[in-house]
């Protein structure tokens, strides 16, 4: 084994994919904090880490050029290889993006000290079934603006949707304790949070593996007892578990915003059969009929895969009829990717990518239209928005429709300081944002 140099070292991170991943980032930098070393963006550290995203094979390719780059410049440091796309290719990624010092799989947070410490003239190979280790809640290091963090609740995925490498690589579905996640707010609020997004794969599956229960409900009333907690918001809902004690414990609690993340991916039965996903357009339909009774301004946000293998034009056309008729806030689709390792990828009639691309363009010019007449639908009202960069006329933020870099903005005129929430008056709109004064 070779010890690392006596002295203040450096170390950059480097972060691909999601929220998720950057919650880990921030893990990571907490327990190097902790440990002696700095965290940097200069081009030459003593450590780079590369927390890579294996989603899709754009983000593999994503991955391998970011491990190529930090390799090509890394000097007399060291790179550790980390996350995600360790996790699903294992010793192979070691071959395509060779040079790193460890590949590190995921999970492993909380012993980033020792990885680093333990690094030799051999590579370090550290790809273990996924356990997540919690880091200690006061060592992460939040990044980004002070008003809003991720808090992340639960780790992996029961489900086995058959386009989907999550729960290979982020291994099953894994809670945090309630008690943790509720010293890890009070941790946030001390550093300037006033908006908390919860996020796990499935939001609605929280607790059951500790406590034999659904308890998001529970876990919804003991953060809103937080002090500091302003704005709570979920991502993501699993369609068949958002229940009526969920719907009514958002409606119920004032801190907890209407917006509802629903990933659907389809809506034809068929298609939705293919994929090991549940119910129908229809059934989704009722469930947000019963959101909208409850919570009558909630935002409702999905994502659809356009494309899938076996998808032929009526089964398309079932997902424009729904995209119609259901008046969606947001609405995301990409073009199915055929993943290695997942049932679809050896299933028949697979979709041109010409096809694929034409039926994206039209899912997507349809709901602008939805978009732009539910925007227009709020002109004149009275929203709460949270700042976070001042402008020439005032300041831009997020109103309780938007989430963190996934939905629209708000431009507000008049006196806005980042990290205040104001309340505004809707004067303007176009696809995506709104605009106001503040009221």
């Amino acid at each position: 084994m070779v010890p690392m140099e006596a002295g203040p070292k450096k170390v950059k991170i480097v972060t691909l994919g999601c929220a998720k991943n950057d919650v880990d980032s921030e893990e990571i930098a907490g327990v190097l904090q902790k440990s002696g070393y700095q965290v940097s963006v200069d081009a030459e550290t003593d450590v780079t880490v590369v927390n890579t995203c294996g989603f899709l094979e754009a983000s593999k390719q994503e991955s391998i050029a970011a491990i190529r780059k930090a390799v090509a410049e890394k000097g007399v440091g060291r790179v550790i290889v980390a996350g995600c796309l360790s996790q699903r290719l294992g010793a192979e990624l070691e071959k395509l993006a060779p040079g790193a010092d460890a590949y590190v799989g995921v999970g492993q947070m909380g012993r980033f000290d020792e990885i680093v410490d333990g690094l030799g003239h051999t590579p370090l190979i550290d790809l273990s079934p996924p356990h997540h280790r919690w880091a200690d809640v006061k060592t992460r290091a939040r990044s980004g603006h002070p008003w809003s963090a991720y808090l992340k609740v639960s780790e992996g995925c029961d489900h086995r949707c058959t386009f989907c490498t999550i729960p290979s690589f982020r291994g099953a579905h894994q809670s945090k304790p309630l008690e943790r996640i509720l010293d890890e707010a009070r941790q946030l609020t001390s550093t300037g949070a006033k908006e908390l997004n919860l996020v796990a794969q499935d939001v609605t599956q929280y607790g059951y593996d500790l406590y034999r229960e659904f308890s998001l409900p529970k876990l919804l009333r003991s953060l809103n007892e937080v002090e500091g907690v302003e704005w709570i918001r979920l991502l993501y809902f699993y369609p068949n578990r958002l229940t009526d004690e969920v719907i009514e414990a958002m409606a119920a609690l004032d801190k907890v915003l209407e917006y509802i993340d629903i990933p659907l991916q389809h809506v034809h039965p068929d298609t939705l059969r293919r994929m090991k996903r549940p119910w129908d357009g229809e059934r989704y339909l009722k469930l947000f009929e019963r959101v909208r009774a409850a919570m009558p301004h909630a935002a409702i946000r999905t994502t659809f895969i356009v494309g899938f293998p076996g998808e032929d034009e009526g089964e398309f056309q079932a997902l424009l009829d729904f995209v119609r008729d259901a008046k969606l806030d947001r609405v995301g689709a990409f073009t199915y990717s055929r993943e290695p390792g997942t049932p679809a990828h050896e299933m028949p009639d697979q979709v041109p990518f010409r096809v694929k691309r034409e039926r994206y363009d039209r899912l997507m010019r349809l709901q602008r239209s939805v978009s732009m007449q539910k925007n227009k639908g709020f002109l004149g009202r009275t929203l709460d928005v949270l700042i976070e960069e001042k402008t020439q006329n005032g300041g831009r933020g997020r109103s309780y429709r938007d989430a963190p870099e996934i939905d629209g903005t708000v431009e507000v005129g008049g006196a806005a300081e980042p990290g205040s929430i104001v309340k505004i008056q809707v004067t303007g709109f176009t696809e995506h944002d709104l605009s106001g004064t503040v009221a």
